[in-house]
């Protein structure tokens, strides 16, 4: 099984057990995960920027708008920056409250970010980004014109380095504390998708399409 390197920057060092290097896994968080947060230094003040994603081989694509400051600044100064993802699975209730946990899936991935200029490259992000957000979307929508294209911006940034980091299971408690009358195991969580909401410009006599029935 492939994996990624373990680094000074990588390494878990905090529950080390929880520790996943191969890129099998990496990937599949990140293929799960709808956003991320991008996190990069401008002038020795810290900044974190939510975003939506999408992976591609072994690069994250992220776009927006080319009147963004933080997408120019990404693209002309290329600092290093940190992008994380996580998918929490559930709450893990135990009897005590010190030892209340979550089940997660994150992702910390170190790179630098690069101006996609390659227009069949471009193409190919937003693409796979609008399909990763909602699966046959893409066929069925006006594409975008040049003048849209030239007012987006897309970056990419090689997963050079990355770790996940994994929980499951149910709750560890002390040992004296399991005589306790706590109920005590795991609440799962999960996104789920509800009743659409039509817009109420929806012209008449357009159906829901099979891609969101």
């Amino acid at each position: 099984m492939e994996k990624f390197p373990i680094t000074d920057k990588t390494k878990i060092t905090r529950l080390p057990k929880r520790g996943v290097y191969d890129k099998e896994t990496v990937y599949q968080i990140l293929d799960e995960a709808l956003f991320c947060t991008i996190a990069y230094v401008h002038e020795g003040q810290p900044f974190q920027i939510p975003t939506g994603f999408v992976r591609i081989g072994n690069k994250l694509y992220i776009h927006g708008s080319v009147g963004s400051f933080y997408m120019r600044e990404l693209r002309d100064k290329k600092p290093p920056i940190c992008v994380s993802a996580t998918l929490i699975d559930g709450m893990v209730l135990a009897r005590s409250a010190f030892h209340h946990s979550v089940n997660y899936r994150s992702v910390v991935v170190f790179g630098e970010p690069q101006l996609v200029s390659d227009k069949e490259e471009l193409y190919k992000a937003l693409e796979v980004f609008t399909e990763k957000m909602c699966p046959g979307r893409w066929s069925d929508v006006r594409k975008p014109t040049d003048n849209e294209w030239k007012e987006t911006m897309v970056l990419s940034i090689e997963i050079a380095e990355a770790s996940a980091k994994v929980r499951t299971g149910g709750p560890k408690d002390d040992e004296e504390d399991y005589a306790m009358n706590v109920w005590a195991g795991v609440l799962p969580l999960k996104i789920q998708k509800l009743e659409l909401v039509p817009d109420e410009l929806l012209k008449s006599g357009v159906d829901v399409p099979e891609y969101l029935k």
